[in-house]
């Protein structure tokens, strides 16, 4: 069952967050701290859980980002977080679907991440380097454009979750 995080989820999220992360190789374990930074700031604009048989196994969160330095009306995707027993199943694709139709219900222009291509391609996002971060290339930075013309130019995350970036270059 997918629904909208509840006050009370917070501290699930943050341990589903870390259990999550924790094995994965490009994790620095920020991610935890980055949901709860996002929270705190009021930045958490969409936050998601897959609740089963009363425990959260999946969640997902989106926060605004602006883009060449202008909030047009576009979002962040991440992170994003699957109990590992619960991975590879569609948990992580049916919350990013659940997020991408809330954000349209919103009036969301678009939606962007850094992420495998091979992931999230399947998911309609697109990495054609139009959305740059950072310097990464490789269709890493990718996109999903949910009304309007696609945008270009550089990603900026909200404020918490750049904190965080800046703190682990």
């Amino acid at each position: 069952m997918i629904r909208p995080e509840r006050p009370d989820d917070a501290d699930a999220i943050h341990d589903l967050t870390v259990i999550a992360f924790d094995p994965m190789p490009f994790s620095d374990g920020t991610e935890a701290p980055i949901v709860r930074a996002l929270r705190a700031a009021g930045d958490l604009t969409v936050s998601l859980v897959d609740e089963e048989d009363g425990e959260i196994i999946g969640h997902v969160a989106f926060s605004p980002v602006t883009i060449d330095g202008a909030d047009v009306g576009w979002f962040g995707l991440g992170p994003i977080s699957v109990r590992p027993d619960h991975q590879r199943r569609g948990v992580g694709s049916r919350l990013v679907a659940a997020g991408l139709d809330e954000l349209r219900a919103r009036g969301a222009r678009g939606c962007a991440l850094i992420g495998n291509p091979a992931v999230y391609g399947p998911m309609g996002f697109v990495g054609d380097d139009a959305l740059t971060y950072r310097g990464l290339g490789d269709g890493l930075v990718q996109r999903v454009v949910l009304e309007g013309e696609p945008v270009d130019g550089e990603l900026r995350f909200a404020d918490a979750f750049e904190a965080y970036e800046d703190a682990h270059e």
